[in-house]
């Protein structure tokens, strides 16, 4: 996987071949459709022109392997939708069957507006998941209230409570009072390409426990991914896995203005980017051995307090490949020794830091970090005979940061905090595992290199059809293919994966189905 800009280009291609072959299983598997809409009842039989009003009864009608498709509009709900209580906790849609996928649908967009319900001294949780293998995509999650004043509290758009292997992509989750993803036990959960912002708790006793993302696994809840999201103008941090039992990785991520209201005066929380690890320092309990964090190819900028921070954790982590841009500290890397009490702070330590880069932080560029003989800090911005300043970037335009996703949901190429041709952090990395362009991996979250699509030739030898893609040098490429091309990109089959020659040319052959009349190929960078 590369950092560089992720972007696909279909190509048409008609396989009749005249010979009709059809492979019938042993075992036939049926799968439904259903359909939820503003105008539905859930009286109705669920079809798509007799729709349910709400997921939750969608749910109830469902089965493994079922879609659920969730048509456009704003759906309001109020006290009434609450379908659980599990208290300090009143959930809105208990997820509890496995394998079902909740879909928008094509082209359009549904939004779930929670800011009625509102139950009396209870938590809102608006998506409860204790089920495994489910998917949520493509819609909003908005106005999800918190009705607990002043104590120390906190509500979820969603809350992943012992499910696993689910997917959240394309979700959008905003404008209340709510984390937006919050885990808590579950393993194997992938979190992609989401959007969680302007989330803001009542008061002190909630602002300070309102992230966009939040990720505490208990012992057991292993490989969950956090990958490329974004976080900004949450009350508390914009990505926090304090208390987790095992590793965290946050992958491709960015993490803006958190900390701070719209007006950017200060909200109370603390206003970090990337909070990785720590127990606090009050005596929580400790896993042994304690988890390394992972934070890669990550963006933070100007959020209140640190870009990326290690937060009295109790053992280093991993910060590969990051930028870090006007926050008050770009890199805080402190740890501790005994999590009882502050008396335990050290500067961090064990730390594996490389391809790191920062700028014109309001306090400290760095800080908290232990000599080299305790850390692996070899090839950063503070530790290379570089000197970074404005003219090492193609742009430092904040307003870029909030631009429209692309069309596969992936985050947008903008020029924001990339090299600019020129900048001596271009080739001055090193080679840690990922690919690049040049001579060597370059500092910071974007690899400076062509972002133009590859030039394609197509060609049928007998029953193959041979794709080239030209122009990307020492890059992998993939090849999805699909019959739909209405389908959403994450729903098309990989058919190959094939690097590029140092010449840029990556040949795919593909067996060409003959029973597939029509089949849509893309060819891009993962």
């Amino acid at each position: 996987m590369i950092s560089v800009r992720s972007s696909c280009w279909p190509v048409f291609v008609s396989s009749f071949l005249g010979v009709a072959v059809l492979a019938l299983s042993s075992a036939t598997v049926f799968s439904n459709t259903w359909y939820v809409a503003t105008n539905g009842l859930d009286t109705n039989t669920g079809s798509s022109n007799s729709p349910f009003a709400t997921i939750s009864h969608a749910q109830t009608a469902a089965a493994s392997g079922d879609t659920v498709y969730l048509r456009g509009g704003t759906y309001f709900l109020n006290n009434s939708n609450i379908t659980a209580t599990n208290s300090p906790r009143a959930i809105v849609n208990n997820i509890t069957k496995n394998g079902i996928s909740y879909l928008a649908y094509p082209d359009e967009l549904p939004v779930f507006n929670f800011t009625s319900v509102q139950p009396t001294n209870l938590r809102v949780t608006a998506f409860h998941v204790t089920a495994r293998s489910c998917v949520f995509y493509g819609f909003d999650v908005v106005g999800v209230q918190v009705t607990i004043p002043t104590n120390h509290t906190q509500s979820e758009c969603f809350w992943v409570d012992g499910g696993n292997n689910n997917r959240f992509e394309k979700l959008r989750m905003h404008d209340g009072m709510a984390n937006g993803w919050y885990l808590t036990k579950g393993a194997s959960n992938l979190v992609l390409n989401c959007d969680a912002f302007n989330n803001k708790g009542l008061d002190s006793g909630s602002i300070g426990n309102t992230d966009g993302f939040g990720c505490h696994p208990s012992a057991g809840g292993r490989s969950n991914l956090i990958y490329g999201c974004r976080a900004w103008f949450n009350s508390d941090d914009g990505y926090d896995c304090i208390n987790a039992f095992e590793t965290v990785r946050f992958d491709h991520c960015w993490s803006f203005y958190n900390g701070y209201w719209t007006n950017f005066s200060s909200t109370g929380g603390d206003g970090n980017g990337f909070k990785a690890g720590g127990y606090g320092v009050s005596g929580s309990p400790v896993p042994s051995p304690v988890p390394r964090h992972l934070v890669q190819f990550g963006l933070a900028v100007q959020n209140k307090a640190n870009g990326f921070y290690s937060n009295h954790h109790m053992n280093g982590s991993d910060w590969f490949c990051n930028t870090g841009f006007s926050n008050s500290v770009n890199f805080n890397m402190l740890c501790n020794t005994n999590n009882t009490s502050t008396s335990g702070d050290v500067p961090g330590f064990a730390h594996v830091m490389k391809n790191n880069l920062g700028y014109r932080a309001r306090s400290s560029e760095v800080s908290n970090l232990g000599p080299a003989t305790t850390n692996n800090t070899t090839f950063n911005y503070f530790t290379l005979p570089v000197t970074v300043n404005a003219a090492d970037f193609a742009s430092l335009d904040l307003s870029m940061l909030t631009a429209p996703r692309q069309a596969d949901g992936s985050l947008p190429y903008v020029n924001f905090a990339r090299l600019a041709n020129g900048s001596d952090c271009i080739n001055a990395g090193t080679n840690i595992g990922f690919e690049f362009y040049g001579a060597a991996p370059d500092l910071g979250a974007f690899e400076f290199g062509p972002t133009n699509g590859p030039t394609l030739a197509i060609a049928n030898t007998g029953t193959n059809l041979i794709l080239t893609a030209s122009g990307w040098a020492n890059r992998t490429n993939y090849l999805l293919s699909s019959t739909n091309l209405l389908l959403p990109v994450s729903q098309w089959t990989r058919m190959g994966t094939n690097k590029s020659d140092l010449a840029g040319n990556a040949v795919f052959t593909n067996a060409v189905a003959a029973d597939v009349a029509n089949n849509y190929y893309l060819i891009g960078l993962p």
